[in-house]
């Protein structure tokens, strides 16, 4: 019998939601508006089945979401996760489209999933489960209609044969997919592109909120937080803590990121190292700090340890890692929250870039792609910050209002509510 003084577990969308009524009531927006905007597009389930090497059949469920594409094509990851359900991908792909308006770029927002443990599956599994997946979905793609890119338990790799498996069918299509390897038409500085823009909003705002990086902390340190560990370093930032799917290590005096990056690279747990003290990843998150930044899983950060958060700023590199009820106890603590949408957004302008270069079929170097990503993460990050000054909203809020604000507009435009 369920117990009525229990609290209802807050879902990813309801937080996701949460987020975009208090954008939506600061602008002004209708009812209607609002309704049209909230709503997916499409939202479409397949069976994914896969013979295993071994021989026996296992049957996944896949995922694309497509939320808002009054902008332009439908952008988004997939991810091959034990997570991945219809409740994460919806609010996933919602977020999408928030981050990519409020970034100014050309596309709406989607996502996509398999749930499925990745690092359970053998080389040539998860080639097969790839393509099985790809052609399940492939109606609904295009590179004027939807493009995947990689996420949690997917990479370059991935796509390059979700790539092939759509040329299959559609002829060679390059700009079907971004964060292709280089050789396949992948653009220079994608694979790094979201944890370089996380360092680039973290050194403006250490300026506008007079933050300090003596001491930070890095809750997960794949592909993301390895490559924000390795800017902030550069830039002169002492990383005292780190963690990964087993666990964390703890250094006050500061850890060798270089040497711990080629851990990321080579996919070796954390635990292995010994110069350094171990610490659960509950434990990471509530390490006395400057900067904390969450860059692993969503939901980490709630009611029930937002108390116990000992960071001067947070700075959400992992998407949606702070709850609508943990960011009201944070707001009452005065601790400001940078928000996902704003600070891992390197990571889909790059996917523009790589993009356009495929459809122009010329290939930029690396100095043009890091400087059009800073100029354009700065003019999301400015906009931002203007709106948080003069209006006193919370930095979550000013984000959303400029996405929000854009998608409006476009679905105005086009007609939706007539």
């Amino acid at each position: 019998m369920p117990n009525p003084n229990e609290k209802k577990k807050e879902s990813p969308t309801d937080t996701v939601n949460y987020f975009f009524d208090g954008a939506a009531e600061q602008l002004g927006l209708s009812e209607e508006i609002c309704q049209t905007l909230i709503k997916p597009y499409r939202e479409i389930i397949v069976e994914v089945p896969l013979r295993r090497n071994d021989g026996h059949l296992d049957l996944y469920t896949g995922y694309r979401v497509q939320h808002n594409g009054s902008r332009g094509p439908y952008k988004g990851g997939i991810r091959f996760h034990s997570t991945a359900d219809l409740e994460d991908i919806r609010a996933l792909a919602a977020l999408m489209t928030w981050k990519t308006a409020l970034a100014d770029i050309p596309f709406g927002g989607a996502k996509g999933g398999v749930t499925c443990n990745a690092l359970d599956l053998e080389t040539n599994e998860l080639e097969r489960l790839t393509r099985i997946f790809t052609r399940k979905i492939s109606l609904i793609l295009g590179p004027q209609r939807d493009i995947p890119a990689p996420d949690m338990g997917t990479d370059a790799q991935v796509m390059a044969w979700m790539m092939d498996e759509y040329g299959k069918r559609y002829g060679h299509t390059p700009e079907i997919v971004t964060g292709k390897p280089i050789e396949l038409g992948g653009s220079i500085g994608r694979n790094e592109a979201t944890g370089h823009g996380t360092s680039i909003i973290i050194a403006e705002a250490t300026i506008d909120f007079n933050l300090s990086f003596d001491k930070v902390v890095i809750h997960g340190f794949g592909n993301v937080g390895s490559h924000a560990a390795l800017y902030l370093t550069q830039m002169g930032a002492k990383i005292i803590a780190i963690s990964d799917y087993y666990g964390g290590i703890y250094n006050p005096n500061g850890l060798p990121i270089q040497q711990l990056f080629q851990y990321a690279v080579e996919r070796r747990p954390l635990k292995d190292y010994r110069d350094a003290d171990q610490i659960s990843n509950q434990e990471i998150l509530e390490l006395e700090c400057d900067i904390l930044i969450p860059a692993a899983i969503g939901g980490v950060i709630t009611e029930e340890n937002a108390n116990r958060i000992q960071a001067s700023a947070i700075f959400e590199a992992a998407n949606y890692p702070t709850t609508m009820s943990g960011e009201q106890v944070l707001a009452d603590r005065g601790i400001p929250v940078f928000p996902d949408i704003l600070v891992n957004a390197g990571g889909v302008i790059v996917s523009y870039f790589e993009w356009v270069q495929n459809i122009q079929q010329f290939k930029w170097d690396i100095n043009r792609v890091n400087k059009e990503m800073k100029e354009m993460l700065v003019k999301a990050y400015k906009n931002v910050f203007e709106i948080h000054k003069n209006k006193g909203v919370s930095l979550r809020t000013a984000a959303f209002m400029v996405g929000v604000q854009r998608v409006a507009k476009a679905t105005e435009l086009r007609g939706y509510l007539t």
